[in-house]
């Protein structure tokens, strides 16, 4: 995979992770736990897209 593949993929990704993130938090009684867990894994997935870009 090339490096533009490899962050359209995480791109792709951190954009899914959004809108689970955007589902869960409209919920009646978001799960605070799986909230936490999404927001952790996003970060993980910008923090390597910058990594492989600069």
């Amino acid at each position: 995979m090339s490096v533009q593949g490899h962050i359209e993929a995480l791109t792709a990704k951190h954009a899914a992770l959004e809108q689970e993130l955007h589902l869960e938090t409209r919920r009646p009684a978001p799960d605070e736990s799986l909230v936490a867990d999404i927001k952790r894994r996003k970060l993980e997935i910008k923090d390597e897209i910058t990594r492989i870009t600069h």
